[in-house]
């Protein structure tokens, strides 16, 4: 009889990654996550059960092929392994940092239901590092087709929209309001989370296979997207996000020192102001912040925040329980020495005699009972106003898209209550050859989701260009 080999026990316990010490971190602006060595790598990948029907890719917007990569890095196969998820992927060094795995790819792994789900994220990170170290390999592009496409925004819906059509034989030119090209990854994400040389190495990538990058070009005013066609492209795809901040309404929203999220975080990481003194654009923060919102760009700015030196109380009208930003980012956050109040809201913001906010009336909330998604509302608690001190405030309670495009397009329908662009599932816009995805057309979200709407619409791009007369 023979014998039949014991099967390898699992190791239901994900391999941690090393993170800066949180008193250390909380007073600069170098990365946190320090990324897996090899043999971390390696012992992380080793766990993977290359399941013959992975639920896995089901949960990745982009659809990498999760096993087939992790199958070539456990071969040390790093180049092969990251070509599979360029395939897919053009962003992988950011997708490994900021992407929410925890709830969309690894809350589908098989190995999640016996422990700890397979770290992918920090595997795909892990390759994305290696190829940066070891030098890119470009890959092969279809023959040219003659079809000349635009791209508006060159953040991850751009980008990946970019990619995809470039490869595929296409001329394509990007053309982007700021001064580098990476949207909110440059903008909006800060340092410590996401650094700015790997966005920009993440670009070069998309010009090297030979997108042409345009800076300086606010699309609506420069040129219009009827323009554009009529310039002779055949196609324009809309990626220009969400960078118009939503404010709460309360009376004194307007003193000095009251900074809504977007401004903050863009003269922090885009203009460098955590560089101080050597930045020529510094910014005012006093000693005591008070941040309103509870999702990643709230935690952004409240850890931003605390490595400028202030003290931070991050403020949210719902429970713990309910926080939108990822666990880690909370985690971490506390960690650095985030105070949170729950269950409380602004009501009012009074200023000093030069114009400059001190105080914020607040008020106690309660939970009501859910809804039919589920979510539960808040409702005040009549009396229950208190006064908080501050030297500044930063409102984080969301963005919607900039309206300058769907202004200046005739034709183009748009939801006149968010001012989102309206699309079909694959992106396509009430006008012939122009499509739109990420933020722009369902409001703020996260960068995969951006980059699965880029991913769809590159496709659909590309069938229409592919029958068009």
């Amino acid at each position: 009889m023979a014998e039949t080999k014991p099967k390898p026990k699992l190791n239901k316990k994900a391999v941690e990654m090393a993170k800066q010490d949180p008193k250390v971190r909380a007073k600069n602006f170098n990365e946190v996550a320090l990324g897996y060595t090899e043999a971390e790598a390696l012992e992380e990948a080793n766990r993977c059960l290359q399941c013959p029907k992975p639920l896995c890719i089901t949960g990745c917007p982009v659809e990498v092929p999760i096993p087939g990569f992790i199958k070539l890095l456990k071969e040390k196969k790093y180049d092969e392994a990251i070509a599979l998820i360029k395939s897919k992927n053009a962003l992988p060094a950011v997708c490994g940092r900021v992407c929410p795995q925890e709830v969309q790819c690894q809350a589908k792994c098989i190995v999640g239901k016996m422990g700890d789900p397979i770290s992918i994220g920090r595997l795909e990170r892990f390759l994305a590092d290696w190829e940066r170290d070891n030098g890119y390999q470009l890959p092969q592009k279809n023959p040219p087709t003659g079809k000349k496409v635009a791209i508006v925004g060159a953040g991850p819906a751009g980008l990946t929209a970019a990619a995809d059509l470039v490869k595929l034989g296409h001329e394509v030119t990007m053309f982007e309001a700021l001064h580098v090209g990476g949207g909110v990854l440059m903008y909006g994400i800060p340092e410590f989370r996401l650094p700015k040389v790997i966005v920009q190495n993440e670009v070069n990538y998309i010009q090297k296979l030979g997108v042409d990058l345009r800076l300086g070009n606010l699309i609506g005013r420069i040129h219009t997207i009827p323009e554009l066609m009529k310039e002779g492209y055949d196609a324009v795809f809309i990626g220009s996000g969400a960078g118009l901040p939503q404010f709460t309404g309360c009376p004194g929203e307007n003193l000095g020192g009251i900074y809504s999220a977007n401004e903050f975080l863009i003269r922090v990481n885009l203009m460098k102001a955590f560089q101080f003194p050597e930045s020529d654009t510094p910014i005012r923060i006093g000693k005591h912040v008070v941040v309103i919102g509870g999702g990643n760009v709230a935690m952004d700015c409240a850890r931003s925040s605390m490595r400028l030196g202030a003290d931070v109380c991050l403020l949210y009208r719902r429970s713990r329980d309910e926080l939108p930003a990822r666990h880690e980012e909370i985690e971490n956050a506390e960690e650095e020495g985030l105070v949170c109040k729950f269950l409380a809201a602004p009501v009012e913001f009074y200023g000093d005699e030069k114009g400059w906010v001190k105080a914020m009336k607040c008020i106690a909330m309660e939970l009501t009972e859910p809804d039919a998604k589920g979510r539960r509302g808040v409702k005040p608690i009549p009396g229950s106003e208190f006064i908080m001190e501050t030297d500044t405030v930063i409102i984080a309670i969301g963005q919607t898209p900039n309206p300058i495009i769907q202004r200046t397009t005739e034709g183009l329908q748009s939801d006149p209550r968010h001012g989102t662009i309206c699309v079909n599932e694959v992106g396509k816009t009430s006008l012939d050859g122009v499509y739109a995805g990420g933020d722009v057309a369902t409001g703020a979200a996260t960068v995969i989701s951006a980059m699965g709407a880029g991913k769809r619409a590159a496709k659909a791009i590309h069938e229409y260009l592919t029958n068009k007369k």
